[in-house]
């Protein structure tokens, strides 16, 4: 019996070294630091990416599913998801592409764009968190002309795919905004190297540098209040779209964006205690690494992400459709 429990005692010992080793392995993996690293870099057109799949499809799949609601009430949901994933993706990575490729040339090159003072006293926590809100941005300097383009787009869904045209349907010419014209990408690094260089921009980030793993989900929040914003205007003006259906498609928009705001925020803050703790061990296991930072970044642009789009785009849509329907139906004396 004693040498039956010496040798659980060793198995269980061994296991638990074994399992920390490919722990260290996983943490280290060539593939997943590779990966956190283009995140990093790329973390606007990832986002956008995750976004552009899932309304392409999680969303309009999860709208089909709404019960007790008219079809086309769907079908505009559905309109609406299709639009705003192909807008969102098309507008934001014409702006952020070059943005994120001209603080990559910063990064390689700091010399050649940056006073010779910020590469020297500037912490490099708090000049990721300006390269950081720099990209992100661009989501939201550009969420009303794709909001605007967005609605624009909804007809030419809902008869392209859902083979319905309102009566009198117009185009809305107002709408047809080229979000690229007049813009001008060239020296771009040295454009973003001053905003970098600037002593205002340095302070604040210094002060909110410990602030780094929030500020992609405040980012992503006002964009969404940004666009919901635009969106509901444009959609009350549009002339393309059936009137008796424009109220319904409003409230779902405002209730995806609030649930979608307060519930990720929830959930977010309660996974972002697990996920320091993954940091830390993330962080040993590549104690040295020049890229770390990088890499950190990399997971808290992952974390908010994927938060916000399974509820947004997975969990949601049944019910902000089937409420909004029956709010449009309440306010307006409408027979169920």
């Amino acid at each position: 019996m004693q040498k039956t429990t010496h040798s659980l005692v060793e198995w269980f010992f061994l296991s638990y070294i074994i399992f920390r080793m490919n722990v260290q392995k996983i943490l280290s993996n060539k593939i997943l630091l590779n990966g956190l690293e283009k995140i990093s870099e790329r973390g606007v057109s990832f986002s956008a990416g995750i976004s552009l799949a899932m309304s392409l499809g999680v969303r309009p799949f999860a709208i089909s599913l709404t019960p007790d609601t008219e079809k086309e009430n769907k079908h505009y949901a559905m309109a609406n998801s299709i639009s705003s994933g192909l807008m969102k993706f098309a507008i934001i990575e014409s702006a952020a592409i070059p943005v994120e490729n001209a603080i990559k040339r910063i990064d390689k090159n700091p010399e050649k764009f940056l006073n010779s003072n910020t590469i020297k006293n500037l912490p490099p926590k708090a000049y990721k968190l300006i390269t950081q809100v720099l990209k992100l941005s661009t989501g939201f300097l550009t969420a009303i002309p794709k909001s605007m383009l967005t609605v624009a787009l909804i007809p030419i869904v809902m008869d392209k795919v859902f083979k319905f045209v309102p009566a009198k349907s117009k185009d809305d010419k107002n709408l047809s905004t080229d979000s690229s014209k007049n813009v001008s990408f060239t020296g771009l690094s040295s454009k973003l190297g001053k905003i970098i260089d600037s002593k205002k921009v340095q302070n604040f980030a210094i002060k909110y540098q410990n602030h780094d793993k929030d500020i992609a989900k405040h980012i992503t929040a006002a964009t969404d209040i940004l666009l919901t914003s635009t969106s509901v205007y444009r959609t009350n003006k549009s002339e393309g779209i059936d009137k008796n259906r424009k109220k319904a498609l409003i409230y779902n928009n405002i209730i995806s964006t609030a649930i979608t705001i307060l519930g990720g925020y929830s959930a977010d803050n309660a996974i972002k205690n697990k996920t320091k703790c993954f940091i830390d061990k993330f962080a040993a296991a590549n104690a040295g690494n020049p890229k770390l930072p990088k890499y950190i970044e990399g997971i808290n642009i992952l974390r908010p992400a994927l938060v916000f789009a399974a509820i947004y785009y997975g969990i949601l849509p049944i019910f902000s459709t089937y409420i909004a329907e029956k709010i449009d139906k309440h306010l307006n004396n409408k027979p169920n």
